[in-house]
């Protein structure tokens, strides 16, 4: 009797799939409109368009960032003059150099945390309109535990990131910087080593939610994905050997049908996950054009200026990494998703 059921339950299930042929990806977010491929039907195509339309809109963000290093290499070598003289004016030359550092860096740090915050919430809207569309293609394709499980874990490890980074870490690398400008006034120990303990946290959240995130969708992908593949084949081989006459042609024809509803998955998955990098490059260039000039500043600035100084340069660099590390994270998460969607079933 539970044969025919199964039989009866997989044959009505068939019309899942030609319903999922009309299943696409959520349009790409206008912040990566712009930047997205005319062509998705290859990655490698469409990866290399995107990566070349978004460096090729890098020559503002480095002409920028090369004014103000070179304001800052500017400042420190009068600094570095000022410092000549003995006493209390050596000391107030120290404090204007590291006001002016702060002063010239602070605006473009501010932008630059502001973009960066704004496209992890972009990237969790899109993660949000994009999981249901794989979950179903999934589904469509027989994947009923993994597509759950996979979406559950998705989108609950998703919704925390999205809020450990808008109310947690975001205001960690301004607590950073703080602690950074006042260590770099003073010279005090402690400050130095709030500023680290700072940068570790943050560092250590990132790590541990990916790594945690990683682990589950292994063997949720894993244990969920050999339970469908089992469910499928059991199904199959009822359908061969109960229904008369033409039970194998159904198991056959539910083959093809499957394959189909793998092909939609793999198309949306391609289309959903260079439309995470559509709205993921061009911020994370920009930052990370502001990481590079600003180590290159610091480097330089080793030269010929004061230790306390260079090292103040050295943490707004550090904060720019910080911020890489928050999108890169959320971007990586997302990716991560639609790869193990993708993936199937068995």
């Amino acid at each position: 009797m539970s044969k025919w059921i199964l039989a009866i339950a997989f044959i009505f299930s068939l019309a899942v799939p030609a319903s999922a042929m009309e299943i696409q990806a959520p349009a790409v977010p206008d912040s990566g409109a712009a930047l997205m491929p005319r062509e998705t039907g290859s990655f490698a195509d469409g990866l290399m368009e995107l990566v070349r339309k978004g460096l090729g809109q890098l020559r503002p963000d480095l002409a920028e960032a090369a004014r103000t290093g070179v304001t800052v290499i500017g400042a420190v070598m009068l600094v570095s003059v000022l410092r000549a003289a003995s006493g209390q004016a050596r000391k107030a030359a120290e404090l204007a150099g590291a006001v002016t550092i702060v002063a010239v860096l602070m605006s473009h740090t501010n932008a630059m945390i502001a973009l960066g915050a704004e496209t992890v919430q972009e990237l969790s809207s899109y993660g949000r309109l994009l999981f249901p569309v794989m979950t179903s293609a999934l589904a469509a394709q027989g994947g009923l535990t993994a597509s759950a499980a996979l979406y559950a874990g998705t989108a609950a490890f998703d919704g925390i990131l999205a809020s450990l980074i808008s109310k947690f870490l975001v205001p960690g690398v301004y607590a950073f910087l703080a602690l950074a400008a006042a260590n770099g006034v003073t010279g005090e120990e402690l400050l130095k080593k709030l500023r680290d303990l700072v940068k570790t946290a943050i560092s250590w959240c990132l790590k541990t939610l990916l790594t945690v995130f990683t682990t589950y969708m292994s063997i949720t992908g894993v244990v969920s994905g050999t339970t469908d593949a089992a469910a499928l084949k059991a199904t199959k081989v009822t359908i061969s050997s109960v229904v008369p006459v033409v039970g194998g042609i159904l198991s056959d024809a539910s083959e093809a049908v499957l394959v189909g509803a793998g092909l939609v998955k793999n198309a949306a998955g391609i289309y959903g996950i260079l439309a995470v990098l559509a709205v993921f490059l061009e911020p994370f260039l920009k930052i990370g054009v502001q990481y590079l000039m600003w180590k290159l500043t610091a480097a330089l600035c080793a030269l010929f200026g004061s230790k306390p100084i260079t090292g103040l340069i050295e943490d707004f660099s550090a904060a720019m990494g910080l911020l890489l590390g928050m999108t890169g994270a959320a971007c990586l998460l997302l990716l991560i998703s639609c790869i193990c969607f993708m993936k199937g079933v068995g």
